[in-house]
């Protein structure tokens, strides 16, 4: 098979991707205001899991094909995309906005322990099933306090609804076309990068990386514009919740994980780098188009030295 046709599969097979979860986040966000749940709640638990979902597909399929250095390449590339692109996007046509919800009392901690506790774990070079079980209990915690208190506080005020058909139906299906997606663009990617000689966890961190992160952009945007600032970070901190502790997780169960030495000399101290700088950025509640400018900076500056155009 030609190297041509390999790029039009990964091109079909990532539109696939986000096209589907762009079906499960639009049907499972209206499921969780209906059901009445606050933006912010909805953005982590809800928008934050379904736009992560590409990468959590894309990382299992690439275990069970024996590349599993794509894994942490596409959970620290996502990460890092997710504050300094997606966040910054989001900041620059948001202009400034204010978060409303309380996100310094939890949210943040928990960002930052869940990061560190996953840069820790691969410090050996490997992740494995028992490391995976423990990060997946820490988010099921994560889950549970946030439901238990979050939902007290934040309640939307809007009368609760049923669900459409079209939404359970969408949420249903999507995952199927999720799964494809995923298993064909890991196939191509490692095929691709092979052909070029590049090493498969550069691609993860960047063009998958950036692909499954996709979703967040679209859905970030969104809320920015319609002036929904909790729902735009929610849906940043959930996902990156989300990633680092389940889409590492869950594919360990299917056998350890390869961390590549690069990701450890590079990408692990740029996304711990660029955790700091969301809380410094965040830490007062708001966000301007200046400081999202910067972000923006940070993201070009990792693309530039991962692909070593800075040396």
């Amino acid at each position: 098979m030609s190297i041509y046709l390999w790029i039009a599969i990964f091109i079909a097979s990532l539109a696939l991707l986000i096209k589907s979860s762009d079906f499960f986040v639009g049907a499972a966000e209206s499921i969780g205001l209906k059901a009445g749940l606050s933006p912010f709640i909805t953005g982590v638990l809800i928008v934050g899991i379904g736009t992560s979902l590409p990468e959590l597909g894309s990382s299992i399929a690439a275990v069970t094909e024996g590349a599993s250095e794509i894994v942490i390449g596409n959970v620290l590339g996502s990460n890092i995309t997710n504050i300094f692109l997606v966040l910054g996007i989001a900041a620059v046509i948001g202009k400034e906005f204010t978060i409303k919800h309380d996100i310094l009392k939890f949210d943040i901690p928990f960002l930052l322990a869940t990061t560190l506790l996953i840069g820790l774990m691969i410090l050996d070079g490997s992740f494995s099933r028992l490391e995976g079980i423990l990060t997946i209990t820490a988010f099921l915690i994560y889950i549970f306090y946030n439901l238990k208190n979050g939902t007290k506080k934040d309640i939307n005020s809007a009368k609760k609804q049923k669900p459409s058909v079209k939404e359970i139906t969408l949420l249903v299906l999507s995952p199927m076309g999720i799964f494809f997606g995923a298993k064909y663009s890991v196939d191509s990617v490692i095929f691709i990068s092979s052909f070029f000689g590049i090493g498969s966890e550069i691609i993860a961190l960047s063009a998958i990386a950036l692909g499954t992160s996709l979703p967040e952009v679209l859905v970030t945007i969104a809320a920015a514009r319609k002036g929904n600032p909790d729902l735009a970070v929610g849906n940043i901190i959930g996902s990156n919740i989300f990633n680092g502790l389940v889409v590492m997780g869950i594919p360990s169960i299917f056998g350890s994980l390869v961390i590549p030495s690069s990701i450890l000399a590079f990408s692990l101290p740029v996304l711990i780098a660029a955790v700091f700088i969301f809380i410094f950025v965040i830490i007062d509640n708001k966000i301007n188009s200046l400081e999202g400018g910067i972000l923006l900076l940070f993201y070009v500056y990792f693309l530039s030295n991962l692909f070593g155009l800075t040396g």
